[in-house]
């Protein structure tokens, strides 16, 4: 397989996982190809490549910005704004679960938490109310403590860890 398609191949792949995992197609599909790029790219070379509107890069861009995974460069002399993003796939599976983590986890926990222990004349309601709450609060700690302890992890305890399993 030549180079050209295998890349194509590869951001079309990594779009369709994002999109599977929640977040915009093309946002994935941008952060593919600042993974591949091997200097930072320009807006206007990004929606080249990729065949998309400049504000649907721009916004996919800031959105990547704020997930923390992409950073905006600046190059002496230029006045366009370049972007680029991390090859280590270990810190960006560790910025995606942070991220994901305070954008998901910690919100749940939040609302269940203020929901723990309600009352009210229908007891049998009340109690599987509070029942599944409390089931879900702690899941919801277990699985926050677990992506507390990976995003803190080095990858030998981590894969040490998964190897037991």
């Amino acid at each position: 397989m030549e180079y050209n398609e295998a890349k194509q191949k590869f951001i079309q792949a990594w779009g369709t996982l994002g999109a599977n995992w929640g977040i915009n197609k093309a946002m994935a599909q941008i952060h593919a190809l600042l993974l591949l790029a091997t200097q930072p790219l320009s807006a206007e070379e990004i929606m080249e490549e990729l065949q998309m509107s400049r504000g649907n890069v721009n916004m996919n861009l800031r959105a990547l910005i704020d997930w923390g995974i992409v950073v905006k460069e600046n190059k002496v002399g230029e006045r366009k704004e370049y972007f680029s993003t991390g090859k280590d796939v270990w810190a960006l599976a560790k910025q995606v679960s942070r991220e994901r983590r305070r954008r998901e986890i910690e919100p749940i926990l939040k609302v269940l938490e203020e929901v723990q222990n309600v009352s009210g004349s229908d007891k049998k309601s009340v109690a599987e109310f509070n029942a599944i709450t409390t089931d879900l609060y702690d899941f919801s700690q277990k699985v926050d403590g677990m992506i507390d302890k990976f995003t803190k992890s080095d990858q030998t305890w981590f894969f040490k860890l998964l190897m037991k399993l």
